[in-house]
C-alpha cells in the first residue's frame, strides 16, 4: 500500500489528513446525515460499542435486544457491569428476533442490526418510535455496507473494518446523532471512564475525535488498509453495489440450501434471514439423534475436511450457537465462490456421515 503512512505520528499533518479523509469518505459511501459525527476509535467494533455505553447509559430506563452472543454481551454489560436500574433484557432463541413491539419509547435501547452469530437481522427500524425520548444505540458491525441503515431512527451507530468492508480489525467507527451529542454533553454518568473511553472535555463534546484526532494511536497500515477498503466500494459502485453483492451472494446460497434435504437456514422467517452472516442448522434425521457434543464433532469433521481441501475456511457455527455452519456472504465475496462452495458442503457432509 504506497499511501501507508507508516514511521509517521498520527498527529502529523499528512496522517491526521488521511484519517479525516478516511472519515469524509465513510460518511459519503454510507449516507450518514451530515449532523452526525464519525470517529475512529481504539478496539474495534466493541470498544465503540462499549465506549457509547459507558458514557450515555444510567439517565432512562434501558431495554436490551439479545438473540446472539453479541447482544447477550450487551445485556451482560448492561446488568452486571453496569449495574444499570430498570434494565430489561428481551432475549430470543438463535434464529429467532424478540418482540420488537415490547421496546418502550422512553427507554434507551440496545440492540445488534445484524446477529453475527445468529443468522437473524431487524427487518427495518420501523419498530423505532420517530418521537421516541431515548436513544437507540446500533451495533452494525456486520450490516454496515450490505444493508440498509435508517439513520433517522439511530443514534449511537459502530462498526468494525473488519466485517463487511474485509479490513483489518483493531478499530471501531462510532457515529453520533445529535440527540447522543445531547446526552453526552448533559450527563455526567456515575462511573469512572477510562481515557479511551471519555469523549467531552469541559461538559462540551471532544471534537478532535470526530476530526480524525484519535483518542490513542491507530495503526496507520489498518488504516491505509480500510482507505484500500473504500476505494474498492466506490470502483464498484458504492453502497447499492456493495449490498446488491450480498443479496445476490445470499441468494445464491439460500436456493442452495432450498433444494438440499439435510439443511436449513436457522432464521425461519425469510424476513429477518441475514444476507451477510448466514447461519444454517443441520436437519438431517440421523445428526438430530446426536447428543449435542456428538453434533458438534460432527460439525467439527466437515469444517475440517473442507479447510483441508481449502474449499473454506472457519465456516462451523459460532461456539455459542446451535451446532451448525455459518458462511459469510458479504460483498466482499464473489457469488460465483458461493456457488463454487455448495458442492463441496454435500460433500462434506456426505463424507463426515460415512466416516
Amino acid at each position: 500500500m504506497a499511501h501507508a503512512l507508516l514511521g509517521r505520528s498520527h498527529r502529523a499533518a499528512e496522517p491526521k489528513a488521511q484519517l479525516a479523509d478516511l472519515i469524509a469518505r465513510t460518511r459519503r459511501l454510507l449516507g450518514v446525515p451530515e449532523t452526525y459525527r464519525i470517529g475512529i476509535v481504539p478496539a474495534s467494533d466493541t470498544g465503540a460499542f462499549e465506549m457509547a455505553m459507558w458514557s450515555m447509559l444510567g439517565v432512562r430506563p434501558v431495554d436490551v435486544l439479545a438473540w446472539e452472543s453479541f447482544g447477550q454481551g450487551w445485556a451482560t454489560d448492561a446488568t452486571k457491569q453496569l449495574e444499570l436500574d430498570d434494565c430489561r433484557v428481551l432475549a430470543a432463541p438463535y434464529g429467532e428476533l424478540p418482540d420488537l413491539g415490547e421496546v418502550r419509547p422512553e427507554a434507551d435501547v440496545i440492540f445488534t442490526w445484524n446477529g453475527t452469530t445468529s443468522g437473524a437481522r431487524v427487518p427495518d427500524a420501523d419498530w423505532i418510535a420517530a418521537d421516541r425520548q431515548g436513544l437507540t444505540f446500533c451495533d452494525a458491525t456486520s450490516a454496515a455496507f450490505s444493508q440498509r441503515l435508517d439513520w433517522e431512527k439511530l443514534d449511537v451507530v459502530t462498526f468494525s473494518w473488519q466485517k463487511a468492508m474485509g479490513g483489518e480489525a483493531a478499530h471501531g467507527m462510532l457515529i453520533l446523532s445529535p440527540r447522543a451529542v445531547e446526552r453526552l454533553e448533559g450527563y455526567v454518568p456515575p462511573r469512572p471512564l477510562p481515557k479511551i473511553f471519555r469523549m467531552t472535555k469541559g461538559g462540551k463534546l471532544n471534537e478532535g475525535i470526530f476530526r480524525g484526532e484519535t483518542i490513542n494511536t491507530p495503526s496507520m497500515l489498518a488504516v491505509a488498509d480500510a482507505i484500500d477498503a473504500l476505494d474498492w466500494i466506490e470502483r464498484i459502485g458504492g453502497l447499492e453495489a456493495t449490498i446488491a453483492r450480498s443479496e445476490a451472494n445470499f441468494r445464491a446460497l439460500q436456493e442452495w440450501v432450498d433444494r438440499t434435504d439435510w439443511v436449513e437456514n436457522l432464521v425461519t422467517e425469510p424476513a429477518h434471514r441475514s444476507n451477510t452472516s448466514v447461519c444454517l442448522r443441520i436437519t438431517d434425521p440421523d445428526f438430530a439423534r446426536l447428543d449435542e457434543a456428538a453434533q458438534r464433532a460432527f460439525v467439527k469433521r466437515m469444517t475440517a475436511l473442507l479447510d483441508e481441501a481449502g474449499a473454506a475456511h472457519d465456516i462451523g457455527a459460532h461456539r455459542d450457537a446451535p451446532p451448525g455452519l455459518r458462511v459469510w456472504c458479504g460483498a466482499t465475496v464473489e457469488t460465483a465462490d458461493i456457488e463454487r462452495l455448495t458442492p463441496w458442503l454435500d460433500w462434506a457432509f456426505a463424507t463426515a456421515t460415512t466416516s
